[in-house]
């Protein structure tokens, strides 16, 4: 429950206290939402649904800055369609993460001097769940940090009962419809996790390594004859069972159908004539390695070859490797090329950048191999998922990630399910050992078909992104129709990072489509990296990664997430700087002082009134502009939020609160709040004041919630309030409140008064020294009239308090002070005497700024007139050249144009 100050039960015109302290109102408040239910969604409820489900985390994981970002922006929308009238559910909980969770209790086990195996898969597998119930919700707890508003109570592990029995019954479907499948194929093997992998989980990276070009000597033919092959891999050479060529190329017409010998082997392999082979890579003849490459595994399949495996499990040589069996394959490729050019037949070796693959993981590199796996037949699934996306019925956004995701999905292979570890999903598949039989089954079965009960389950796990592909139908209690499967399947909204398109988001969408005929999601937000503030990709090696709980320690989850979604623009990484969340700690506190400010203007225990009760010819200009602006900004915010520009809906609030509600509209109430002043324009100033704070709050509490809650509680309150904020109704655009008049003429108040400051600050003007700026028109028209009597009426109550200055408002027939400063707004000058001394003070330093700035744009021009810089820079240097120089350049023109103005006045003087 809340505590006292600020809490629910606060009576109207309570003060809050004159220092914001974040972490005081976090922890209360976020059990107050708990307490209330307030993220519980209900399935039997009449109101639209609105679901997202989160990307799990791992177990093992604990809180980075991606899951920050990622999960801000989650929340900002379940918080806001919360708000908005809809049944918001947004399902929590975390995967297994296989290899990773195995790999974090494997190095726990090595640290007292044992391993898996030791201790034996049951007793492993045990192991593995004490550790997660001893430390698997640390992520859980970290997202409730930030405020993350799921319901706490559908949360789901991957692994528990409900969502094992969906990956069963999956299995088991997909297997019984032919699209499962068992057999010996090139796989890619990680030798360090000991395990096939996906496609999906080998990253590419350009290496520097060498090209080898050895002789495999023709049988028969005469010292030196033999077709030379160039290979990066020469210790895969005793897995070669042929050399191929393409069947085209002249120069080795007579060669096929003959044998060569393969080098310090022996053995002799047959020539064959194949198209895949690319006459123009080397010397145009290829090494066929059928068991370790997976081009050359379908060569061989053509041609009938063996396969022979040169590279067991841990990356070390097989005997097929002779006198190098035993031997890592590093160590084996130095001795092994040593040995050829011993014999003569190591023609040359060059240097050649070439892409090496990586387990994503840990980033051994793998190797490919033939193995017997599971496979998933894909492209009877990718089909569907690509109709999906290509008419409409899945949205990704920004778009530009629909053509990447058509590029993968249209070349897709199949998919690698099966894993050589002992936690996860074990795949229900039982041999039996007296018969050829295989059941497949989504629980134990006791005899295979021919009635054997000699039945041993399949060793390997499933990838852990097949549970994962069940996510957003699993969580909601298929295989069951359940009220939330009918409720909230299909999901609204997924937001993920772009690295997991393909892994995950892909993957949902086929098994959605297949096992609930319909969409996962309607739509897929794509957001970018968050980077360090120079644009690095944050590394612990680095040293430059920003903890996500130390800044929200040290600043408040409310300017934290602030941050976040400022600067979450769409298609563009997040440059992160501490000083940017500091930045917006400073917004956070101009709303509470604002809020400050707002309470002790209200009468203790008052009843404050509706606006929609003020008659509306007792509103001001000032009322009308700030119902106006606010009426525009719900609009903006909620057409942002809605197209998923969280930036923009941050920047309108922003901009809103600080520079309208808190510089212009607070300032000018003063007068009407000040002792003395009419009790119906206080009563009026404080019903305006309350109200726009109000809405304003309820803009801004999807992004900051806790200083929103906070603040909310502490205003008055009215008969039929919701008990929270958080689940208030969120803001609805207001036609009849929007008054362009009110916004043109209050511009123009402003944009004086600005003039007025500028000078001041300009000419260093002392801030108490009232000044006598003459607002000078021009000769008389309609618009020029109606202005000149707004600035008359206005002059006293608007303009004199807040430029501090004694305003004389004349036309054209009168003579400015003589050493004045002047500024034109809309056709009017403003113009303020400053003395003879500032004018020429100023006009010399805009003569040595300009000069300065006009310097800096030459040297950068001549830069990027070298061709040789514009050449053979990085394009990010140059681009960040040619922005100086628009910067320099514009700076110039602005310094040009103050200077001509300066000596305007000294001319005419």
């Amino acid at each position: 429950m809340p505590e006292k100050t600020g809490s629910v039960q606060e009576r109207p015109g309570t003060a809050l206290p004159k220092a914001l302290e974040p972490a005081r109102i976090e922890a209360r408040w976020y059990q107050a939402w708990l307490d209330r239910g307030a993220f519980t969604a209900d399935a039997r409820s009449p109101k639209p649904p609105f679901c997202i489900v989160i990307p799990p985390p791992n177990v093992t994981g604990s809180l980075h800055m991606g899951h920050a970002f990622n999960n801000t922006l989650q929340d900002i929308v379940i918080r806001y369609k919360r708000m908005d009238g809809f049944e918001a559910l947004w399902v929590p909980g975390t995967d297994h993460a296989g290899i990773a969770t195995q790999n974090v209790v494997e190095r726990q086990l090595a640290a007292k001097g044992l391993s898996r195996h030791d201790l034996g898969r049951e007793a492993f597998v045990e192991r593995v769940w004490a550790w997660k119930a001893e430390s698997g919700g640390t992520i859980i707890k970290q997202l409730r940090r930030l405020g993350a508003s799921c319901d706490w109570t559908r949360e789901r592990f991957t692994m528990d009962e409900g969502l094992s029995r969906a990956v069963r019954e999956v299995f088991v479907r997909l297997y019984h419809d032919g699209l499962i499948y068992r057999g010996g194929y090139i796989v890619n093997w990680c030798p360090k996790d000991e395990t096939a992998i996906s496609d999906l989980e080998v990253e590419y990276e350009e290496t520097q390594g060498a090209l080898y070009h050895i002789r495999y000597p023709l049988v028969g033919g005469a010292p030196g004859e033999g077709p030379v092959v160039a290979t990066t891999r020469p210790e895969t050479m005793f897995g070669d069972t042929a050399v191929a060529v393409h069947p085209e190329d002249e120069r080795y017409r007579d060669l096929v159908g003959r044998e060569v010998e393969l080098p310090l082997a022996g053995r002799r392999i047959p020539v064959v004539a194949d198209a895949y082979v690319d006459r123009e890579f080397g010397s145009g003849a290829l090494k066929v390695t059928p068991a370790h490459d997976p081009n050359d595994f379908e060569i061989g399949r053509r041609h009938g070859l063996p396969q022979v495996v040169a590279l067991d499990t841990h990356a070390r040589m097989t005997e097929a490797a002779g006198r190098y069996q035993g031997l890592d394959r590093y160590e084996a490729r130095k001795r092994i090329v040593a040995d050829l050019e011993a014999a003569g037949l190591l023609v040359k070796t060059e240097p050649h950048q070439h892409a090496v693959g990586r387990c994503y993981r840990c980033r051994t590199v793998i190797e490919p191999m033939v193995s017997t796996q599971w496979f998933v037949r894909i492209k009877p699934l990718a089909e569907p998922a690509i109709a999906a996306v290509r008419e409409g019925r899945i949205r990704i956004i920004p778009e530009q990630w629909e053509t990447t995701y058509f590029n993968w999905m249209e070349n897709i292979r199949d998919w690698t399910i099966s894993r050589q570890i002992w936690w996860g999903h074990r795949i229900p598949a039982w041999f039996c050992d007296t018969c050829d039989d295989i059941v497949v089954a989504v629980d134990t079965p006791t005899t295979c078909k021919n009635g054997h009960a000699t039945l041993r389950q399949e060793t390997d796990v499933l990838d852990t992104w097949f549970s994962s592909a069940l996510w957003p139908f699993s969580t909601l209690g298929w295989p069951d129709r359940t009220p939330d499967l009918e409720k909230f399947y299909p999901t609204s909204l997924l937001v993920t990072g772009f690295d997991i398109l393909f892994f995950w988001v892909a993957r949902m969408i086929m098994m959605g489509l297949r096992f609930m005929g319909r969409e996962p999601f309607r739509d897929v937000y794509i957001h970018a990296l968050v980077r360090d503030a120079e644009g690095q990709k944050m590394s612990k090696s680095k040293g430059n990664v920003i903890d996500p709980l130390v800044m929200v320690d040290k600043y408040g989850a409310d300017a934290f997430r602030f941050t976040l979604t400022a600067l979450a623009a769409q298609g563009r990484d997040v440059k992160l700087a501490e000083e940017r969340i500091a930045g917006y700690r400073n917004f956070i506190n101009k709303i509470w002082n604002a809020a400050r400010f707002v309470l002790m203007n209200v009468d203790p225990g008052a009843t404050v009134g509706r606006v929609a009760d003020l008659p509306r010819e007792t509103l001001d200009l000032a009322d009308r502009w700030i119902l106006s602006r606010a009426a525009r900004t719900v609009e903006a915010v909620r057409a942002h939020l809605d197209a998923y520009r969280f930036n923009d809906a941050a920047a309108a609030i922003y901009d809103f609160l600080w520079h309208e509600y808190c510089d212009w509209y607070i300032e000018l109430s003063k007068v009407d709040l000040s002792p003395g002043a009419d009790p119906a324009a206080r009563a009026r100033r404080q019903a305006v004041l309350v109200e726009v704070l109000r809405e304003a709050l309820a803009l801004l509490h999807p992004i900051a919630p806790f200083v929103t809650e906070e603040i909310w509680h502490a205003l008055p309150r009215r008969p039929g309030d919701a008990e929270m904020l958080v689940t208030a109704p969120f803001p609805r655009p207001d036609p009849a409140r929007i008054d362009a008049a009110a916004e043109d003429e209050m511009d123009f108040v402003q944009a004086v008064i600005v003039a007025a400051r500028r000078i001041r600050g300009t000419y260093n003007l002392p801030p108490a020294r009232r000044i006598a700026p003459f607002v000078r028109f021009g000769a008389a028209d309609g618009d020029g009239t109606r202005r000149r009597a707004l600035l008359e009426s206005l002059a006293r109550t608007y303009i004199e308090p807040l430029a501090n200055a004694e305003v004389t408002i004349t036309g054209p027939g009168t003579a400015p002070p003589r050493w004045a400063a002047a500024e034109v707004v809309r056709g009017v000058e403003v113009l303020v005497e400053v003395g003879e001394a500032a004018i020429r003070e100023e006009a010399a330093r805009l003569e040595k700024e300009l000069a300065r700035v006009e310097g800096l744009a030459a040297g950068t021009r001549a830069k990027l007139a070298k061709a040789d810089f514009v050449a053979r820079a990085p394009e990010e240097v140059v681009e960040k050249e040619r922005a100086k120089l628009a910067a320099y350049e514009a700076d110039a023109r602005a310094l040009a144009d103050n200077l001509a103005r300066v000596r305007a006045v000294i001319a005419g003087a």
